[in-house]
């Protein structure tokens, strides 16, 4: 493997070998590790390699040649060697700069985009090369590039996700839906956007973050520790407000909270937690907000809805394999 490593940045693999690379790679946080391990010993040791087999003298008529000082052996007689042996090193870190960057560059090109997902019904729990720590909700997905931590650290999100990140003010971290960005650099919050959900929201638990309207450019917030925002999708406005953050990311523990949530994005949420399919009948029910606080261990997905009817505004109806809710009738 380390052949086939030292072979890829020398740009001497063909497509089978490069699969077989790739596909390594991507088999363990491990692997990943020690290939970008070794990339950064290649390029900090690119610059030895070239003065091994590099002609100060030529490079010094190369420099001349170059800046119109003449000829060779009139200005060689007279000038001092440390300036020549300057003049030489000049040259070739140039030379150096210049293959570091395309080789970087041809690296770049060739990274391809790593998926990490949590199935219905589950939670998982992900390190990143950085060592930020990220919990996905179910029916959850994160991509990132396998250069992540290189010159920039960026994550697409769909879904839900809390995020504990490593602090580095030279690489801001931003993760970013179709919707919504959020820059952070070292901080924990819980980002929650689901496409098939009206509302976007963010809550930050600690350090701090920017949230970046996507909908509306112009719009951002500067978010402090138990403040969330929301972003509705329809109206495109973002909406800051105070919370208890802990709650927000209470379902790494199995627990279900709702704050003032719309009944559609609610019963999203149940649909993935518990793994079943509801429709709402009625389109009045759509407007709806509810508070709750359930746990997975404990509650069924029948005493969820129970509590949901035991507040007069709904009824369920179980038809099959289908929970069918609509209006309670007085």
């Amino acid at each position: 493997m380390d052949e086939l490593i030292t072979s890829y940045f020398s740009d001497k693999l063909n497509s089978e070998q490069l699969k077989e690379l790739k596909d390594w790679i991507n088999t363990s946080p491990e692997n990943k590790k020690y290939f970008l391990k070794i990339r950064e010993i290649w390029f900090s040791t690119i610059s030895a390699s070239e003065a091994k087999r590099f002609d100060k003298d030529l490079a010094f008529k190369y420099f001349l040649a170059k800046t119109g000082k003449g000829q060779m052996r009139s200005i060689k007689s007279i000038l001092n060697p440390a300036i020549r042996i300057a003049a030489a090193a000049a040259v070739l870190f140039c030379i150096s700069f210049f293959s570091y960057h395309q080789g970087s560059n041809n690296i770049k090109n060739q990274f391809t985009n790593i998926v990490m997902e949590s199935p219905l019904g589950s939670m998982t729990k992900i390190y990143l090369p950085d060592s930020t720590l990220v919990w996905l909700n179910s029916g959850s997905k994160i991509t990132y590039s396998q250069g992540f931590g290189v010159n920039e650290r960026k994550i697409y999100l769909s879904g839900e996700g809390y995020f504990q990140v490593t602090k580095n003010e030279k690489l801001p971290m931003r993760i970013i839906t179709k919707e919504l960005m959020v820059k952070v650099l070292g901080t924990t919050f819980n980002f929650r956007d689901y496409p098939e959900e009206e509302e976007i929201i963010v809550t930050l638990e600690k350090g701090k973050i920017i949230s970046q309207n996507l909908l509306k450019t112009s719009e951002s917030y500067t978010l402090a520790p138990n403040q969330k925002v929301t972003l509705n999708k329809k109206t495109k406005t973002m909406i800051l407000s105070d919370v208890i953050s802990r709650k927000a990311s209470e379902w790494i523990d199995g627990s279900l909270f709702f704050d003032g949530q719309l009944l559609p994005d609610i019963i999203h949420t149940l649909e993935r937690s518990y793994n079943v399919h509801i429709r709402i009948a009625d389109a009045s029910l759509n407007s709806c907000r509810f508070y709750g606080y359930f746990t997975r261990r404990e509650n069924t997905i029948q005493d969820v809805l129970d509590r949901l009817a035991a507040t007069d505004r709904l009824k369920y109806l179980i038809n099959g394999s289908e929970i069918v809710l609509v209006p309670h009738k007085k």
